[in-house]
């Protein structure tokens, strides 16, 4: 092997080492980032009511999606 052969061996194996600090941090710091997101709730929500029942507002996960259903309370 020559030293030229070397040389360039060299330089290839810096650049694979610096190619994966450079990712590996990036994945450090998606994964630092994504730990801190909140943890999403669904909520319900009385919006009017119907014949004594009300209609409650489902949001699942806070999409932009929206359920309706009535909630009756038995009285007898």
């Amino acid at each position: 092997m020559t030293e030229d052969d070397k040389y360039a061996l060299k330089e290839f194996l810096n650049g694979v080492a610096v190619t994966l600090g450079v990712v590996g941090i990036g994945i450090l710091i998606i994964g630092a980032l994504s730990m801190n997101t909140p943890e999403l709730k669904a909520s319900f929500e009385v919006v009017d009511t119907y014949e004594g029942c009300d209609v409650v507002r489902y949001a699942p996960h806070q999409v932009a999606e929206y359920k309706y259903f009535l909630h009756c309370e038995n009285n007898k």
